[in-house]
Order: structure tokens, then sequence, then C-alpha cells
């Protein structure tokens, strides 16, 4: 019985793998059509910003200048000051959906899908791992909707053995290529 304090602590402190909310192709990977992804906790920019930047800092250096889409985020200013100096904020209509652009000072430049901040964690972390697969060639769309290609079906939540499929890839293993999926 001595234990079981020790065991509740433990499972409360340590946070697993699977809460990774970034996570990058790595370097010299050039397929695809995003060097990652990042699953912000929120649509507020300038508060989910500076910790991505100090993250993406070992990898980029200073990011100079930050694209995204006006429609994904709530308003942020022009500029935000973060660990390393001021960012240029630039948001526009026509950007593409579900992504941001970084650009470090030395020009070279991450493209992010962004997971919304209100996907379900399962699936949340099934793309992020799909994203960051330096194999994977999917468009935004087909990373967000689970499909591969325009022909997949949609995934239901309610497909009790694929989530458990999607969780055992969350905790490091690797989801299995599938040719046909019953949908009901």
């Amino acid at each position: 019985m001595t234990s079981a304090p020790h065991l509740l602590t433990t499972a409360v402190t340590e946070q697993p793998a699977h809460l990774r909310r970034l996570q990058l192709r790595p370097n010299a990977s050039p397929a695809g059509h995003v060097d990652g992804a990042w699953w912000p906790r929120s649509r507020d920019l300038v508060t989910e910003l500076p910790a991505l930047l100090a993250v993406l800092a070992v990898r980029l250096g200073h990011v100079m200048r930050v694209s995204y889409n006006l429609s994904e985020w709530s308003t942020a200013p022009r500029r935000v000051t973060a660990d390393s100096g001021q960012v240029r904020l630039e948001g526009f209509n026509w950007r593409p959906a579900h992504t941001v652009d970084l650009v470090a000072a030395d020009r070279h430049r991450l493209t992010l899908l962004v997971v919304p901040s209100d996907t379900d964690p399962v699936a949340a972390h099934h793309t992020i791992a799909l994203a960051a697969d330096p194999d994977n060639i999917q468009t935004v769309h087909d990373l967000l909707t689970g499909g591969v290609g325009t022909t997949a079906p949609a995934r239901h939540t309610t497909d009790l053995p694929h989530i458990a499929l999607l969780s055992r890839e969350a905790d490091g293993g690797r989801v299995p290529e599938q040719t046909s999926r019953r949908t009901s």
C-alpha cells in the first residue's frame, strides 16, 4: 500500500509523449506540402506564438515574420515581441487555410499545418504524426480530414477500432496501411 501514493504522483506529474503539440519533419525532408504540424491551445495567435517561436529557435534562429490566414485567428497586432526580438505578423485572407509560414532571419522558411485547437486529441496527434512523416505527401486538406488523396472515406469518431489504432500511433506505433474501410 505504500507504493500507491507514488504511483498516483507519477501518473499526475509525468506527461506522456503523446501530448506533443508540435512535430517537425527532419531538416532534409523535401517531400510534402508542410514541414510539420502545430496544435495550438487556442485561436489567439499572440498568446500561442511565443512558445512556438521559442521551440523553433533551435531550428530556425530568430523568426522575423509569421504569415497566417486572418479568418483562423483572433485579431492580432502587426508585431509581437518574442525572446529573440520583434516578429512581424502578416495576416492575409488569401493565405492557405490551416497553415502558418515562419520566415527566419536567414530566409529559411517553415510551413506548418495548424491543427484547429478544438480538434479531438486522438485525431490531432494522428494528424501531427502524419504531417511530420518525412514520406508523407498529403495535402493540408487531406491531412486534416484523414483522407489519402481525394478518394479516401471520412473517418468517424465512433469507429472505436480506428480510434484504438490512432491511440497506438500517438504512443509511438504506426497505423497499418488499410486498403479498404467500412463506414457506417
